[in-house]
């Protein structure tokens, strides 16, 4: 049957085509050519049989069983020679061992002896700059003597007429028994003379101290009384504005006052009043007045009730002289 269109290839999925009515004839087409055929290699060759895989999977079998034999048999020789080596290991650790402990013996010990030799060192050095210091201390003392030494004897060949004057003193006078009386009498009279100079001193100072104080205390005193004066100002000052605040008030209250009694004249006039209105209108009805001055209320309602009266009365009153 000759081609009439292309062959269509397959997709991803396999579908030839989405029309169903069409995919029978692309089969057919597909079929029919050639290019896109696939011969699968030996495809007339007969397949194994089962007698045949049994003698491969034997021999298969067997040589794992080989194989399984020779590795126990390494495996054996590899753990024989792991325990000796195991064995060797732990004599190599135990020798290692005790030479650490030793080792580390030696270093303990060696760092005991070094500690101990710096301390002396130290303990040494600081001894040795101890004695250096002291004698430096010691040749300036002896420097420093010789040189008053030299000055002494300076000092005792200058002053060697001197000794013979004091002998002569002491010989001619009857006060001094030696030289050495004359010389402490005159060494007190020299410190008298210097403690002398220092109680002056003393009481000067405290005199100076003294004239201070009093000088602060008159400036404190000063300054309390300027603040007493202002105090005063200030109080003057209140006392004035409270008495000009107290005379304005009085005559504010005089003026309430005035006030206060003239209403109170007035309502008691005005009470007077009403009384007079009420004890007029009970006489005009022959009552006896039997409402107290104090129950104002009453009284007002009752001169009420009668002006309402009267009124009414009037409005009667009026009504025939309209008609007529």
């Amino acid at each position: 049957m000759p081609r009439t269109k292309p062959t269509t290839t397959l997709d991803v999925l396999g579908n030839l085509d989405l029309k169903p009515e069409e995919a029978v004839g692309d089969y057919l087409l597909s079929k029919a050519q050639q290019k896109y055929f696939v011969k699968p290699p030996n495809a007339d060759a007969a397949g194994d049989s089962i007698e045949l895989m049994y003698i491969h999977n034997s021999r298969e079998h067997e040589m794992m069983l080989r194989l399984q034999q020779d590795m126990l048999e390494n495996c054996k020789q590899q753990s024989s020679i792991n325990s000796e080596r195991v064995k060797e290991m732990y004599k190599t650790q135990e020798h290692l061992r005790q030479r650490f402990i030793d080792v580390n013996s030696f270093i303990k010990d060696c760092s005991d002896k070094k500690r101990i030799a710096e301390k002396a060192i130290n303990d040494e050095t600081q001894l040795h700059q101890e004695l250096s210091e002291d004698i430096k201390k010691f040749k300036t003392s002896i420097d420093e003597l010789t040189t008053f030494r030299e000055a002494l004897k300076a000092t005792v060949e200058e002053l060697q007429p001197y000794e013979k004057v004091l002998d002569e003193v002491v010989e001619v006078s009857d006060i001094f028994v030696s030289p050495k009386d004359c010389m402490d009498r005159c060494d007190a009279l020299m410190l008298a003379q210097v403690e002398i100079n220092d109680l002056e001193v003393k009481k000067l100072r405290e005199i100076e101290e003294m004239r201070q104080h009093m000088v602060k205390i008159t400036s404190e005193a000063a300054l309390t009384v300027l603040g007493l004066k202002n105090d005063l100002s200030v109080m003057e000052r209140s006392y004035n504005e409270s008495r000009a605040q107290c005379l304005k008030w009085e005559k504010i209250l005089e003026a309430t006052k005035d006030v206060i009694a003239a209403r109170y004249l007035e309502k008691q006039r005005n009470m007077n009043a009403i009384h007079s209105l009420y004890f007029m209108l009970c006489r005009r009805r022959d009552v006896s007045p039997h409402i107290r001055r104090r129950n104002m209320e009453k009284v007002l309602d009752f001169i009420k009730g009668e002006l309402y009266l009267l009124q009414e009365i009037l409005m009667e009153l009026e009504k025939p002289e309209a008609k007529f």
